[in-house]
This record gives C-alpha cells, sequence and structure tokens, in this order.
C-alpha cells in the first residue's frame, strides 16, 4: 500500500514531459482569458446589456455542449499528442482570423464559438495523457498545480485583458491568443512522448463511445453523485463572472474593478491548489471534499447585503478556495475509471462543468436584468448550499468505487 505522504513540487517537475504539459497549458489559458475578457468588455461596452455581455462570456463554455462528448471521443481512438497539437493548430487558424478587420461584433462571437468546439478534445487528451505522466500522488499534486496554472492564467488574463483592449485593441489581444496555442503546439510536439491510442480496436464511433463515457461516470453510484454536485457547485460558484462588468457598476467600480472581480475566484483557487494540493495528505483531501463544496458557494449567500467591494472580493476569493475540492474528486475519477476510458470520461465530466458554467452565466444575466446583480449572486449562494450539501450527503453515503485495473502508468 502507497504511504499517506504527499510529493512534493520538485518530484512533479522533475518529470520532463509534464513541464512541457505544464507550460503548453499556461499558455493556451492565458490567451484564452485575454480574449474572453475583451469581447465580454467590447460588448458591453457598445451595449450596456448585462445580458449580452454575459452571453458574450458563455460563449467559451458552451461548444462544450457540442464538443465535449463527442469529440472528446478521438482522444482515446487516437494518439493522444496527436490530438492536442491538431487542436491546437486549428484553434491557431480560427482565433487568427478573428483579428481580420472590419468584421461585425456577430462574427467575431460566432468564430470563437467555432474555435472553442476544439477545447473539448484538448482538454481530454490532456487529461488522459496527465495520469500517464506522473505516477502516484504526483498526479494529485500536478493536478494541483493544474489548478493552480489554470487560476494564475485566469488572474493574468482577466486583470491585463481590459488594460489590453485599451493598448493593443480587440484584435491586438486575439493575435496574442493565436500564437499562444501556436507556441503551445510546438511544445506538445518536442516535450511529450508519442504514445499509441488507449483505445485503437476501431475507428470512433461518436455516439456509441459517447454514450459508454456517459455509463462509465454516472454508473458507479458515489462517482456520479459526486459528479453532479461538482456540475452544481460550479454552477453556482461560477455564474457571478458574467456579471463581473454590470456588478462593478453597483459597487461603483470602474473597468479595474471588473478585472478584481474575475480574478478574486481563480486567485483563490490558487491558494487551495497549494493547501490541498501539495500540503495535505492524500486521506486528508479526500474527507475535505465535502466540506470544501459546501465552502464554495455558502460565503456567497452575503453579497445582497455587501456594498463594499474589497468585502466582495473576500467572499469570491474564500469561493475560490472551496473549489479546489476538484482536486481530491478527480483523483477518485482516475483510480476508479480504466485507462482506455479516460478521455472520454474526463470529456464527460469537463462538458458538464462547461455547459453548466455556460448556462449558469446567462441564467444570471438574464435574471439580473430584474433583480440586480448582487441579488442574484446572493441567490447563486443559497440555492447552491442547498444542492451542494444535499448531493454531498448521498455522495458519502454511496459505496465507493472499485480501483481500475492498475497500468505501469498507474
Amino acid at each position: 500500500m502507497a504511504p499517506d505522504r504527499s510529493a512534493t513540487y520538485r518530484e512533479v517537475f522533475a518529470v520532463r514531459e509534464f513541464r512541457y504539459l505544464f507550460s503548453a497549458y499556461l499558455l493556451s489559458l492565458i490567451g484564452d482569458q485575454l480574449a474572453k475578457v475583451a469581447l465580454s468588455i467590447v460588448v458591453y461596452e457598445r451595449t450596456g446589456s448585462a445580458l449580452l455581455s454575459a452571453v458574450t462570456f458563455a460563449v467559451s463554455y458552451l461548444p462544450w455542449l457540442i464538443g465535449g462528448p463527442l469529440l472528446s471521443v478521438y482522444a482515446d481512438r487516437y494518439p493522444r499528442r496527436q490530438v492536442m497539437v491538431g487542436c491546437d493548430l486549428i484553434r491557431m487558424v480560427l482565433v487568427g482570423s478573428l483579428a481580420l478587420p472590419g468584421l461585425p461584433l456577430w462574427s467575431l462571437v460566432t468564430l470563437l464559438f467555432i474555435a472553442n468546439v476544439f477545447t473539448p478534445p484538448f482538454e481530454a487528451a490532456r487529461s488522459a495523457t496527465t495520469p500517464e505522466v506522473l505516477s502516484g500522488d504526483k498526479y494529485a499534486v500536478g493536478l494541483g498545480l493544474s489548478s493552480i496554472t489554470a487560476q494564475v492564467a485566469q488572474v493574468v488574463g482577466f486583470v491585463a485583458g481590459g488594460a489590453l483592449v485599451v493598448l493593443l485593441s480587440a484584435r491586438g489581444s486575439l493575435l496574442i491568443d493565436a500564437a499562444t496555442f501556436a507556441v503551445s503546439a510546438i511544445l506538445l510536439q518536442v516535450g511529450v512522448r508519442p504514445r499509441p491510442a488507449a483505445a485503437p480496436d476501431e475507428p470512433a464511433r461518436l455516439w456509441s463511445d459517447a454514450k459508454e463515457g456517459v455509463r462509465i461516470v454516472f454508473g458507479l453510484p458515489r462517482v456520479r453523485w459526486y459528479v453532479v454536485m461538482l456540475f452544481v457547485a460550479f454552477a453556482a460558484a461560477y455564474a457571478p463572472e458574467g456579471l463581473a462588468a454590470p456588478y462593478a457598476a453597483e459597487l461603483g467600480g470602474d473597468a479595474t474593478a471588473v478585472g478584481l472581480l474575475l480574478a478574486a475566484s481563480p486567485l483563490g483557487l490558487i491558494v487551495g491548489g497549494v493547501v490541498i494540493g501539495r500540503m495535505l495528505r492524500p486521506s486528508r483531501r479526500e474527507a475535505l471534499l465535502v466540506p470544501l463544496a459546501v465552502l464554495s458557494v455558502v460565503v456567497l449567500i452575503p453579497a445582497a447585503i455587501v456594498t463594499s467591494l474589497p468585502v466582495v472580493l473576500l467572499l469570491f476569493l474564500v469561493s475560490g478556495f472551496g473549489v479546489s475540492f476538484i482536486i481530491p474528486l478527480n483523483v477518485m475519477v482516475v483510480q476508479a475509471i480504466p485507462a482506455s476510458l479516460r478521455a472520454r470520461a474526463f470529456g464527460v465530466v469537463s462538458t458538464g462543468i462547461q455547459a453548466v458554467q455556460g448556462l449558469a452565466i446567462v441564467a444570471a444575466g438574464l435574471v439580473a436584468e430584474f433583480l440586480g446583480p448582487s441579488i442574484v449572486v446572493s441567490l447563486c449562494g443559497t440555492l447552491g448550499t442547498v444542492a451542494v450539501l444535499w448531493l454531498g450527503i448521498r455522495g458519502r453515503n454511496a459505496p465507493p468505487p472499485v480501483p481500475a485495473p492498475r497500468t505501469s502508468a498507474d
């Protein structure tokens, strides 16, 4: 039995492949956030509509409904490095085309939507490759690092996004985004070892393989309850992102406040990635899974009566810390699912996360047209707390999954 000891960052970064995978992921994420915040600000400035601003922000989430369960199949059926590099190159071309002069706003949003359709297969391939690159508790620590990376990218992208729109224009921000995809593809091609497809026995059958991914995730009782809890927690915790511009205005802030509101939750998850992913023993992480999930939403409840921007930022920061429950949950899913099905499973889970976030952002924007952003944030916290607490209890009482057969990479 493996010792109940957390791996170190040095042990994780000693793995050459992970360093390249990590760097490519960081570059792509920063570029994505730059484009997202740039278009969101531009739309709100042109229209003054909280709903349209939220819809624009949600464009990066909604393609998961198409690309998540279906295109993630290819990350099991074909070599995963090949899938990642191909998706990067396609996104480079599509995002680069957004910088063409004279494109109307609807064209920018549509092309961004199409480009984001290729994010799910990339993420499924990356997620399924990581446990092949990192073994034992190095995977959990590496997962924490990836979470930190994602949040650092969001903090940098969100804070810098508004300034870059002024300095470089939306076109300049989009060109930077396209360049990050190009460099990411080069890093993956050079630094990640080619591996055969995990399940190459027959050609990918989109619908049947997608259903197999759904079956493997929701067929395990404890995994099922916790994954649904994950969906609800993410929907409630991240719906306020789409309200950042109108919420900042309600609090008397400017464009800087928009960036700070968007950066607070990712910053909290950075702290959570260090504390939960690195400083705690594996057994302690698992014990905190449900309490952290509840924390991610319960702290949003006071938003309706808080008028101070620093206090709101603190609430969002603590909420982001709670979201770090995804680290032990992800480890549990990897341990329960065979390697040949992991990309499809990650595709299903990632699809659910992105879809509920996108839909929740749109719904929050719609309700905010009538009730105001602060009240909507408080409603997200209240409804989310009740649902997450109930789902967490059901998951904890469900039988634990039987560990999947170990492979040489595990």
